[in-house]
C-alpha cells in the first residue's frame, strides 16, 4: 500500500498541474466539426492554444469569449452570446464546446441558464449543437477536464434509447487523455480484428494524428461524429480505459442502459489479456492468430528487457491514471518506482508499486529523487527537463506535453505490440545509461561470452 501525502506548499513553482478547461479543451478536439469556446479571458485560451499547438504540432481551432474587467463584473452573456453567433456564421460547426473557466465560474455566472436564453433568440443558432461545460481552473486537473467535457458531450449529443434491440457488433469506447492518438487507432484495430465495430468518443486519432487535410477546414478536421455519437446507445458493450472515465461510462449507462466496464490500464501483458477475454467474449470468437502471435512476442520481449529493469529504478510525474499505468508497468518488469509524483489524490493511487505517492509539483519530484540517492531514469512530460538536467539523470518523455520530440502523436503504449515497443525503448534508454543510479546486473548472455574460452 502506497502512502497518498500532499506536499502541502501554499505556492507551486514548477507545477506539474495542467489546467481543466484545457483537458476539456482537448476532448471537443476530437469531435468532427467542433469549436472548442473557453468563455474567460483571451490570455486563459491562448495559453492553451500554444500549449496544444506545441504538443500536437497541428493548427488548433480554439475560440475564446474574451472577457475584460468590466464583462468579468457585470456578466459575461453578451459575449458568450456574440461568440456564438460569429462563429456560427464564420466557421459553421456542428458542434461548439462551451466551457467555463476560473474567471467566470468564480463570478457565479448561469451559464446553462444564459445558454437557454441565447439560443431562444439566436435561431442562426439551430443548427449547431452548443455543449455547456463547466470546467473552473480551481477544481482538478487536464483529467478532470476531459472527463467533464466526455460527459457533458454524452448527456447532450447520446439519444436516449428504450426498448430497441442492440447492434450485436457495436462496442463504444470511452479513451482516456492518457491514450495517444497512435493509442486510439491502435484498439481500434485491435477491436475490428475481432468482427467489432468500435464507436469511439472522443475520437482524437481522427483529428490530430498528423494527417494534411486536402483544404483548409476552420474547425476540427475529424473525430466522433455527432450522428455516431447520437447512436452510441445501440452498441452491446462501453469499454471506458481509466479511472477518470468512470464517470462518463456510468452517464452513458444510465442515458442508455449500455453495460461498460472500466479497465484502469491497457500496457502489461495482465491488462492486454483482461482486454482480449472482454472482446473475445462480446463477439463470440477466439482470439485471432494474429494477436496470439503478438502475445508471444510481447512475452519474449518481457524476458530479454527484464535484466535490464531489474535492480533498476524509476520516477514517474503525470496524471493519476497516466501514473498508474507506467508505475505498473515498471513494477511488471521489475524495476522499483523511487519517485511517484501526481496532479490528484485518487484513492486508487494507494495500491501504487511503491511507499508513497506525492500530489505536488517538479520540486517534490526532485526532492524524492535526492532522497532516494538517485534514479535511472524519468517518466514525464517535457516540463521535467529542467529536473532531469540538474540531477543529470535520463528523460523518457511521455504525456502531455510533449513539445520537444516528435512523432508524440504516433506513438502506441497499449495492446500487445504497444507495450512491446515500450519495453524497446525504455530498455535502450537504461542500455544507453548504465551506471546512474543502481548498477543494472549484467545480462546472461554477457557473463556467459565472458567466461567462455577464447578461440583457438
Amino acid at each position: 500500500m502506497a502512502l497518498i501525502v500532499s506536499h502541502g506548499h501554499p505556492v507551486s513553482s514548477n507545477p506539474l498541474k495542467l489546467s481543466a478547461p484545457l483537458g476539456a479543451a482537448m476532448a471537443f478536439m476530437g469531435m468532427d466539426k467542433t469549436m472548442p469556446l473557453l468563455h474567460g479571458s483571451q490570455g486563459c485560451t491562448a495559453f492553451a492554444l500554444v500549449m496544444l499547438v506545441r504538443h500536437f504540432r497541428e493548427a488548433i481551432p480554439l475560440q475564446t469569449t474574451a472577457m475584460n474587467e468590466i464583462s468579468t463584473i457585470l456578466g459575461g452573456m453578451d459575449h458568450v452570446e456574440q461568440a456564438l453567433v460569429n462563429i456560427a456564421k464564420r466557421t459553421k460547426p456542428k458542434v461548439i464546446g462551451l466551457i467555463s473557466t476560473a474567471l467566470t465560474e468564480t463570478r457565479g455566472e448561469d451559464m446553462e441558464g444564459d445558454l437557454k436564453v441565447i439560443l431562444g433568440r439566436n435561431p442562426e443558432l439551430a443548427d449547431t449543437k452548443v455543449v455547456p461545460v463547466s470546467a473552473p481552473e480551481f477544481e482538478g486537473s487536464l483529467e478532470t477536464g476531459w472527463s467533464k467535457a466526455v460527459t457533458a458531450i454524452i448527456n447532450n449529443l447520446v439519444e436516449p434509447v428504450s426498448g430497441s434491440v442492440p447492434d450485436g457488433a457495436r462496442i463504444n469506447i470511452l479513451p482516456g487523455i492518457h491514450l495517444t492518438p497512435g493509442d486510439i487507432e491502435h484498439l481500434c484495430d485491435i477491436v475490428e480484428m475481432f468482427g467489432l465495430k468500435p464507436v469511439v468518443l472522443p475520437d482524437l486519432s481522427g483529428s490530430v494524428d498528423g494527417h494534411v487535410p486536402d483544404h483548409f477546414i476552420p474547425t476540427t478536421l475529424g473525430g466522433a461524429t455527432i450522428e455516431a455519437a447520437r447512436h452510441m446507445g445501440k452498441a452491446r458493450l462501453t469499454i471506458a480505459i481509466g479511472d477518470h472515465m468512470r464517470g462518463a461510462a456510468e452517464a452513458l449507462h444510465e442515458r442508455t442502459g449500455v453495460p461498460f466496464l472500466v479497465f484502469d490500464r491497457l500496457t502489461g501483458l495482465e491488462a492486454v489479456d483482461r482486454l482480449m477475454v472482454c472482446l473475445s467474449t462480446a463477439a463470440g470468437k477466439p482470439v485471432p492468430a494474429r494477436l496470439r502471435r503478438a502475445r508471444s512476442q510481447l512475452v519474449d520481449a518481457m524476458l530479454d528487457g527484464h535484466f535490464y529493469f531489474g535492480g533498476r529504478s524509476f520516477a514517474v510525474a503525470g496524471e493519476p491514471d497516466f501514473l498508474w499505468s507506467w508505475g505498473k508497468l515498471l513494477a511488471d518488469m521489475g524495476g522499483e518506482l523511487a519517485a511517484a509524483v501526481t496532479t490528484l489524490p485518487q484513492p486508487f493511487l494507494a495500491e501504487m508499486p511503491c511507499d508513497r505517492v506525492i500530489v505536488g509539483d517538479f520540486d517534490d519530484l526532485e526532492d524524492q529523487i535526492l532522497e532516494a540517492g538517485g534514479v535511472d531514469l524519468v517518466i514525464s512530460n517535457t516540463n521535467a527537463r529542467l529536473t532531469c538536467q540538474h540531477q543529470g539523470i535520463p528523460h523518457f518523455r511521455a504525456g502531455f506535453p510533449v513539445y520537444d520530440r516528435l512523432g508524440g502523436a504516433h506513438r502506441v503504449t497499449i495492446g500487445y505490440r504497444g507495450t512491446r515497443d515500450l519495453i524497446f525503448q525504455l530498455a535502450n534508454v537504461l542500455i544507453d545509461h548504465p551506471g546512474h543510479g543502481h548498477a543494472a546486473p549484467p545480462h546472461p548472455m554477457e557473463v556467459a561470452d565472458a567466461a567462455a574460452p577464447a578461440a583457438g
